[in-house]
Formats: structure tokens, sequence, C-alpha cells
């Protein structure tokens, strides 16, 4: 690009391309349609510079700041978790010196995601947090301290653990002394961390909220699940009053529930249309931006 000035023509440096930020938000097993989100990204020819996660947002955020495609954090999802075999085989691994030991305990909300983690999560990512290539925020819930902890160092399954420990089914972790919890009960969509990282960024929010008829009394399990969809979902229409993300998306994922893992191959035939979606609002926001 050339700029005519007085004394002749002088080079003008192209604007550099804007930086694109991802938060990835909770929901357990809806969270695959996150991997639609970062395939489009791919697509595009766009690395996030940085990425925000609570709870599967973080996993699945943690996979990609590891280096981990799209397409192989798929097909590695329907290889473990989207298979029953494949998930009791892994299961059962954790069985020294006995499963009940390895787990944590066979009553709900006992149970020891860790190690769950450490069996079904793929190699690729590592232990910690210096080990990923690209800059990562976990967030994780202070049951005492009530309020959210960012964690960006140190022990990465331990920081994913606590980020995605929902209250009821697993046992709470331990981080610096403080008991953690999930983190999407305080930040189900955590996209202000990264408004000072980039010039865009990005909000998927997967929380969904109760499903059925209108007069059907759901099960108290139902309940815990539904209560606190609404619980978030109340907090994330106060904060996008406050400050929106350049882009947000809801994947059409309300259908399934948050321990849906072997329904992962029909989650991500519904949510691909968020892909056309996610490559529609990048180009514009670029436009707006004055990138092509």
């Amino acid at each position: 690009m050339l700029k005519t000035v007085d004394s002749g023509v002088m080079p003008v440096a192209a604007p550099s391309t804007p930086r694109v930020a991802v938060a990835l938000g909770a929901g357990g097993a809806r969270g695959f349609a996150h991997i639609h989100v970062l395939e489009a990204l791919e697509e595009l020819g766009i690395e996030p510079v940085a990425i925000a996660g609570a709870s599967i947002g973080a996993i699945i955020g943690a996979a990609k700041a590891a280096g981990m495609s799209a397409a192989d954090m798929r097909e590695y999802a329907l290889a473990t978790v989207g298979k029953r075999s494949a998930v009791f085989n892994r299961l059962w691994g954790l069985r020294p010196p006995t499963m009940r030991h390895a787990l944590g305990g066979f009553r709900i909300g006992q149970f020891n995601l860790e190690r769950i983690l450490h069996a079904f999560l793929p190699p690729e990512i590592p232990a910690d947090f210096s080990g990923l290539g690209l800059p990562l925020k976990v967030i994780t819930t202070d049951y005492y301290g009530h309020c959210e902890r960012v964690i960006e160092t140190g022990d990465l399954y331990q920081a994913l653990a606590a980020s995605a420990a929902i209250p009821a089914l697993f046992m709470p972790v331990m981080l610096d002394g403080r008991l953690m919890i999930d983190g999407g009960i305080f930040n189900p969509v955590p996209y202000e961390h990264l408004f000072g990282d980039a010039d865009i960024v990005i909000g998927i929010d997967i929380v969904g909220g109760p499903v059925g008829e209108g007069s059907e009394v759901p099960t108290r399990i139902e309940s815990l699940f539904g209560a606190s969809q609404l619980m978030m979902q109340s907090q994330l229409a106060q904060k996008l009053k406050i400050a929106s993300p350049s882009i947000f998306l809801r994947p059409p994922v309300n259908g399934f529930g948050v321990m849906d893992f072997l329904k992962a191959k029909q989650i991500f035939e519904v949510s691909a249309p968020v892909k056309d979606e996610v490559k529609r609002a990048v180009e514009a926001q670029f436009a707006l931006l004055g990138q092509v």
C-alpha cells in the first residue's frame, strides 16, 4: 500500500492480522461442540493467541494449547468416551489396588476426577502448564472463598480436575490449600479474561437449560443439573449486559445432558453448523477491523 506525501511517495506498513482469543464454556458432554469452533478457526488459518476455559472448556482448551488439531480431538473422543467398551476398559485400568480406591469411591460425589482425567485424556496433554504451546487460563471456583480463581501455571491435570469438579458428581480438589469446585459455577463462559489479550474474543456458551414439555416433574438429579443451568444462564445474562465478547455463540446442543459422553457422535453431528457460524462471524469482525 502506498501513501502520497508532499516529498514523494513513502511505504506504509500493512496493518497486522487481528489477534483472536477463544473462551470455551462449561457444559459437560455438550462441550464436544467446542471442537467445531476450533476446527473452523483452523480452516480459516487462525491460531488463537490465548484460550480461557471452564470445566469441559478448560479440558478441550488444554488439548488445543497442547497442539492437538480439531480432527485429532474428535477422533480421540469418538474412540474413547464415545464408546461404552472403551470407557469400561479405561475405568478398569484404574483398578489398582482396587477400583474403589482408584476412583475415590462408588458413591455419587466421591469420584476422583484427577485420576479419571489421567486415564482418559490424550497423551499430548502435558502434566504442567509449562508444556503448553499457547497461553491457557483455567477457571475454577473457590468454594469457601466465594469467588473464581484463574489458574495459568503449575500442575495442569490438577487444575483441569478442579475446573471440572461438578458438585455432587466429583470430589472437590485442593489447590494451594483452597477447596476448588467446577469453574462453571462461578463463570460459565470466561470471555472477559481475554479482553486484554486479543482484538477479537470469541465466547462459546454450551450451558443450555432444562428441556421438557413444561409439566413433567424432573428427577432429583435432573433438578440439580437444571437448577445449575438456570443459575449459570442468569450469570451469563448479567455479564453480557456489562460487556460482551466480539462473537458470542450458542451451539444447538441443549438436548444433551452434561454426562452424555457416550453420545459424542450425535453431539458432533448436531453441533456441526456452528462451524459456518464461526466463519461468518469472524469474517464480519475482520471486515470491521479493515482486514480481508
